[in-house]
């Protein structure tokens, strides 16, 4: 029950920090997007994205401090460098992050985002069908 609560907590604080910078920058939250805007040469280090995404990467560090997760991670440095690589690759394709179709475009009904979030929870569910229980990989 524990870690439904803070799940639920976790996705409401998503949720306000999303509806935030829209209603603060009048534009979506997608973190690909959110990164390129930060290093792109017009606006770089200028930008309120800037501390949005310095956000998803301290607030972990006290939540770290007060809670200790439990986090296991069972691949090598190589392989998740390539799979870093690989979802960067897809966020190209696909015109937008998992944060960006996922939380802000299905929340605005956009018919693009709802496919592209199924395709990629698809392709995820297949991925780990096929390495847990076909490969025995993990």
């Amino acid at each position: 029950m524990h870690d439904f609560l803070l799940a639920f907590l976790g996705g409401i604080l998503l949720g306000l920090s999303v509806v935030g910078y829209l209603y603060v920058n009048g534009r979506i939250a997608g973190v690909s997007g959110l990164i390129a805007q930060v290093l792109s040469p017009q606006t770089l280090f200028k930008t309120p994205a800037l501390w949005f995404l310095l956000g998803l990467f301290v607030v972990p560090f006290f939540y770290g401090m007060v809670q200790t997760p439990n986090i296991v991670l069972e691949a090598s440095p190589m392989m998740m460098i390539i799979a870093g690589l690989l979802v960067g690759f897809g966020t190209r394709m696909g015109s937008g992050c998992t944060s960006g179709h996922g939380i802000c475009g299905i929340s605005r009904l956009s018919k693009r985002s709802i496919v592209a979030t199924i395709t990629f929870m698809f392709a995820g569910f297949v991925t780990v069908y096929i390495l847990r229980h076909i490969t025995g990989a993990f």
